[in-house]
């Protein structure tokens, strides 16, 4: 399996459509009219707002890296009604490409992923030196620079609107689990995770083609689908697409795996593994690989995977080889990998699965 870190994969061009996945704004004549510790009395900017509200539905996150008193800050926050709509907030006396750097890290994105907007040349200019990846936004240019096709989601999915949600509630989970007393298999099990595999219908393909482009790390082969690519796939007799996705007590993950085989009567050849980085640390990444494995022992068929080095997705060829992969050919950097069918595991105890067939029942 490869982890998905969620940044556009580079091959050999990242896509500039939808590249933003996260805006960072300043508070002081920013986010709002006036200087917070000066006059106190500062005035929301209803047009910023309502471009946060908008980007937030199309899936763009949101977070703040401000030079302020921090609790201040976060009661005009609470007042004005907007504080849940920031992720990681970064209020404190820090460089700003300090406080970035950490979002980076908190959200586990790129730093290309990220538009810093500030009315301070002088700020700017410091994050533009410490990370020149970060896309700088005068907040006077705001209207002409949203419109660029970087701030534009190709898709906008039904997870779009949802994305911050999920990930405060992954934030409620590292929480929880850095106070946690016991093992980790207890704190697995203490999550209700119920993990769901069904073959992909016409809905999932807007997500599944944006997994095959934002997972590096966990992507089997580095290849990226388009969705008119996945469609004709889906709906051929010789394939089988299948997305799996993730739920627990905190709520969901979304679409968090994406497998593609190609059924031959003898060998199915894994042409695709991916599975997003958000869910590894939670024991399951080899939950849909070992139901690719059961399904082909089942029709009585040897399992191959094509596996191409992109010098990112070693976790992946990792994951392969917990699962009893083992190569069998090469050629430079792309390796064909045979599955030990003798051997296949069950899912891990703290996790329910259930597997939907094609007509929609679960089982």
């Amino acid at each position: 399996m490869t982890v998905v870190d969620e940044t556009p994969f580079v091959l050999p061009e990242k896509p500039v459509r939808g590249r933003i996945k996260c805006v960072v704004w300043d508070l002081d004549n920013t986010l709002w009219d006036g200087v917070l510790l000066e006059d106190g009395d500062v005035t929301l900017r209803p047009a910023v707002v309502a471009h946060i509200h908008r980007l937030d539905q199309m899936g763009v996150l949101h977070s703040i890296a401000s030079k302020n008193d921090r609790d201040a800050a976060l009661e005009k926050l609470r007042e004005f009604g907007i504080e849940d709509m920031f992720l990681h907030p970064q209020i404190n006396w820090n460089a700003k490409s300090d406080s970035i750097a950490r979002l980076a890290k908190a959200l586990n994105l790129g730093l290309d992923a990220f538009a810093f907007i500030d009315d301070q040349e002088f700020e700017r200019g410091e994050v533009g030196h410490s990370l020149p990846e970060v896309t700088l936004v005068d907040i006077l240019d705001l209207e002409e620079a949203l419109a660029r096709p970087e701030f534009i989601p190709r898709f906008v999915t039904d997870e779009s609107a949802q994305r911050r949600i999920m990930y405060q509630g992954q934030a409620a989970r590292d929480e929880l689990e850095a106070g946690f007393v016991g093992t980790n298999e207890e704190f697995l099990a203490g999550l209700e995770m119920r993990f769901t595999i069904a073959p992909a219908v016409r809905d999932d393909l807007q997500r599944a083609e944006e997994l095959t482009v934002r997972t590096n790390q966990l992507n089997s082969t580095g290849r990226t689908y388009s969705y008119e690519e996945l469609d004709e796939l889906r709906e051929s007799p010789g394939h089988l697409l299948l997305v799996a996705s993730l739920t627990d007590r905190f709520g969901g993950y979304g679409k968090i795996g994406l497998a593609l085989v190609e059924k031959g009567e003898r060998v199915w050849r894994l042409n695709m593994m991916l599975m997003s980085c958000r869910v590894m640390s939670r024991g399951v990444g080899m939950v849909l690989l070992n139901h690719i494995m059961r399904l082909a022992q089942a029709a009585g068929a040897r399992v191959r995977a094509d596996f191409v080095e992109t010098g990112r997705n070693r976790m992946m060829q990792i994951t392969y080889a917990f699962a009893g992969f083992r190569e069998v050919s090469r050629d430079g950097v792309h390796v064909v990998l045979e599955a030990d069918l003798t051997t296949v595991q069950p899912p891990p105890p703290y996790v329910h699965l259930e597997i939907v067939d094609g007509a929609g029942d679960e089982r």
